[in-house]
């Protein structure tokens, strides 16, 4: 029988990162693509481990990533939510540490709309006199 499979959803701002948690050596495939093709920036990198390195799991579990959506740091911030929600349906004690860190809480910061009037969402035309 295959190893159990953990699953989370994780979002931040316009992207949506589905990850799928199980027991291995520490690989973490994201787009069918290694994390250090996928993400050029080591802080990227960092950012996604974060969830593990709390729980000292670094190592322990094999990583499988679909995202989409957004920029590269914004993917980055979803895979680590995606990861933490993965990682409290495997074990439910872990929840307060994670929480406490502050990866279970979806970042509610989006774009704000742009307002008709206005050239961006606060941007004035300019004012002249005459």
């Amino acid at each position: 029988m295959a190893a159990e499979k953990f699953y989370g959803t994780g979002r931040r701002k316009s992207s949506v990162a589905r990850v799928y948690l199980t027991q291995g050596t520490g690989k973490i495939t994201i787009n069918k693509r290694d994390i250090d093709d996928f993400f050029g920036m080591e802080t990227l990198k960092v950012i996604v481990r974060q969830p593990l390195a709390a729980i000292d799991g670094l190592g322990k579990y094999d990583l499988t990533v679909m995202v989409h959506g957004g920029g590269y740091t914004g993917q980055a911030g979803a895979i680590r939510h995606g990861l933490a929600r993965a990682l409290v349906k495997m074990d439910n004690e872990l929840r307060p540490t994670l929480k406490k860190a502050g990866y279970l809480t979806r970042d509610p910061r989006m774009k704000e709309r742009k307002k008709y009037g206005l050239k961006g969402a606060r941007r004035a035309p300019q004012f002249s006199k005459r």
